[in-house]
């Protein structure tokens, strides 16, 4: 009788030990993973929310320069802050095109990192 009770705590042992180096290599590295994904997507999104705001906010601003042409000296006007406008749209689409990069490469080595580490440790656990 001895031994078979020796033999379910063992038992009991072993499944608490792989539980737990299921825990250790995976289950935690998959959280880790899924919170980072969660920050890349809440960055993006904000950034094209960001960058939308902005384009819509310049086109609004440009139709109603538009809007105040009555003569020839407004549409002038008009015609120079078009070419303003467009200067800056040009220049915040490369901003915003940089900023989303250094996002996505952001993520990526965050990602590559939490690979890497999750491999160190199941190398590790295979080897117990």
């Amino acid at each position: 009788m001895n031994n078979s009770t020796d033999k379910m705590s063992s038992d009991k042992n072993s499944v608490k030990n792989t539980n737990q180096q299921i825990e250790s290599v995976f289950a935690s590295s998959m959280r880790s993973y899924t919170l980072t994904a969660l920050d890349y997507y809440d960055q993006l999104f904000s950034a094209q929310m960001d960058s939308a705001r902005a384009y819509s906010d310049m086109a609004i601003s440009q139709a109603r320069t538009w809007l105040d042409v009555k003569d020839q000296e407004s549409f002038k006007n008009a015609l120079e802050t078009q070419q303003k406008t467009a200067t800056e749209f040009m220049e915040r689409v490369k901003g915003d095109t940089a900023k989303v990069t250094s996002i996505g490469q952001s993520f990526t080595q965050d990602s590559q990192k939490m690979a890497e580490e999750t491999t160190k440790k199941a190398a590790e656990t295979a080897k117990q």
